[in-house]
C-alpha cells in the first residue's frame, strides 16, 4: 500500500527538492511520542527547507522539525506527524566574528561542535544544555534549554540576537542581526526561543558570545536537610558574589566560580562563611543527565525562596538557583502539578502520553493561539505539541 505521501505524489516532489538520497520512508525508530510519521526529509539549506515546507503545507501534511532527537519526547504527542524534517545536514558554523563576540550558525550544528569551533578563539556560547554532543542549536532554542549557566550569563533569550526561520508557507523570515545592540524590528529571536518549532523551523541563529574563563572552580557545600539547602542558596544569591552557576542536589549545593585566580579565591573565602566548602568535581554539572531513566521525568519552576518546599516532593532532583528543577517522579502527576501551581510554580511532564505536558496556560493562551494563527494558519508545524494543544 502506498503511503499518503506517495499517493498524493508528494514523495516525488520532495525527492526533486532535496535529491532522492535524502528522502526515505520513516521507520519505527522515527516515531514521535508514539506517533508514526510517513517520510523523513533532509534538506541541505534553508531554501530547500522552505521548499519542503511549502510543499507539505499546500498538501495538508504535518511537519515535525528534528535536530539531534534528544528532546523529541518533550511536549505533547503531535496530532499527526506526516513529514519529519531533519536538520542534520545544516550543521555549519557560518561565521565566527570573534572580534565582535558573535557567531552565526546553522540550526543542525551540535552544541559540542559549536563550542569546539568557538574555543579556537578563546570564546564560548555560555549555555550548558543537556546532551551537548547530540543536541543541536535549533533543538535547544526550540526547547529553551539553557542550563545552570543562565544564573551568570542569562538564558538563551538573552544570548540570541538574530534568527532565520522557514515558515510553513515557504517564506524565509529573518530578524535581529550580528550586532549585540540591534533593537530594530520584530523580536523574532525571542519569540522562536521556547516555541517548540510551532511557529517556524529555525534554520540559523546569531548569538552573542563570552570569553572562555581563565580559570574555573567547582565548590560543594554539604547540606543535611532542605532547610539548610535553602539557607545556603539564599545566602549565596544575597551576597555580593558573581557565581556562574549554583545548583542544589540531594545533600549538596554546588557553586561554579569563574575568572581570575584572585577573584575566585576571594569568592571562595566569602562562600566559606555559609558552610563547610569542599572541592567539587566539574562532573556535578552533568547531574541533570543522570536523572533520566528513573520514572516520569518532570521539569518544575519555583521562586528561589521556595526551592526547599519544591524539593520535598522528590527523592532525587537537581534544582538550579534560578528556581528551575528536574526530577524523576513516581507518584500522582496530576496531584503534583496542582500542588506546584497552587504554590505559584509550574510543572512540565516529559514523555507521558496520558497527561498534558504543560499544565494550565493561564490567560496567555488566546494570545499564543493568535500568534500561531499568524505564523502557521493551517497548523502544519508540530500540531498539538505546545501549550494548550497549539
Amino acid at each position: 500500500m502506498l503511503s499518503r505521501v506517495e499517493a498524493d505524489g508528494i514523495g516525488e516532489v520532495l525527492r526533486t527538492i532535496v535529491g532522492p538520497e535524502h528522502v526515505r520512508a520513516a521507520t519505527d525508530a522515527d516515531a514521535i511520542a508514539g506517533v508514526f510519521p510517513l517520510v523523513v526529509v533532509e534538506p541541505a539549506d534553508e531554501r530547500q527547507t522552505a521548499s519542503v515546507l511549502r510543499c507539505a503545507n499546500q498538501a495538508g501534511l504535518s511537519v515535525i522539525p528534528c535536530g539531534g532527537g534528544t528532546k523529541l519526547n518533550w511536549g505533547n504527542p503531535p496530532r499527526s506527524a506526516d513529514v519529519v524534517l531533519s536538520m542534520r545536514r545544516q550543521n555549519r558554523v557560518i561565521e565566527h566574528a570573534w572580534a565582535d563576540l558573535t557567531v552565526t550558525v546553522e540550526a543542525g550544528c551540535t552544541i559540542a561542535e559549536l563550542q569546539r569551533t568557538l574555543a579556537q578563539h578563546g570564546q564560548r556560547l555560555a549555555v550548558d544544555p543537556l546532551w551537548p554532543e547530540r543536541a543541536t542549536v535549533g533543538g535547544i532554542l526550540s526547547t529553551n534549554d539553557s542550563g545552570a549557566l543562565r544564573l551568570g550569563y542569562g538564558s538563551l533569550r538573552d544570548l540570541i540576537i538574530g534568527v532565520t526561520l522557514a515558515l510553513a508557507d515557504g517564506t524565509i523570515a529573518s530578524s535581529g542581526g550580528k550586532v549585540v545592540k540591534n533593537v530594530a524590528g520584530y523580536d523574532l529571536p525571542k519569540l522562536a526561543t521556547g516555541g517548540m518549532g510551532t511557529l517556524g523551523v529555525i534554520t540559523r541563529a546569531v548569538f552573542r558570545l563570552h570569553p572562555l574563563p581563565r580559570n574555573s572552580r567547582t565548590l560543594s557545600i554539604a547540606v543535611p536537610d532542605a532547610a539548610e539547602m535553602q539557607r545556603v542558596i539564599l545566602a549565596i544569591l544575597g551576597a555580593q558574589l558573581a557565581p556562574a552557576a549554583v545548583q542544589a542536589r540531594n545533600g549538596s549545593v554546588d557553586i561554579l566560580l569563574e575568572g581570575t585566580l584572585d577573584g575566585i579565591a576571594a569568592q571562595e573565602s566569602a562562600i566559606g562563611k555559609f558552610g563547610k566548602v569542599q572541592e567539587g568535581s566539574p562532573s556535578v554539572w552533568n547531574a541533570r543527565e543522570e536523572l533520566w531513566g528513573g520514572g516520569n521525568m518532570v521539569k518544575f519552576t519555583t521562586v528561589p525562596a521556595r526551592i526547599a518546599a519544591a524539593s520535598a516532593y522528590f527523592s532525587r532532583f537537581v534544582i538550579q538557583a534560578t528556581g528551575i528543577g528536574f526530577a524523576p517522579f513516581e507518584g500522582d502527576l496530576a496531584q503534583l502539578r496542582a500542588a506546584m501551581e497552587q504554590d505559584g510554580g509550574s510543572l512540565v511532564i516529559f514523555g507521558n502520553r496520558k497527561l498534558d505536558a504543560w499544565g494550565s496556560p493561564g490567560d496567555a493562551l488566546p494570545l499564543m493561539r493568535a500568534v500561531k494563527a499568524q505564523f502557521d494558519p493551517k497548523g502544519t508545524l508540530n500540531p498539538g505539541r505546545f501549550v494548550g494543544g497549539i
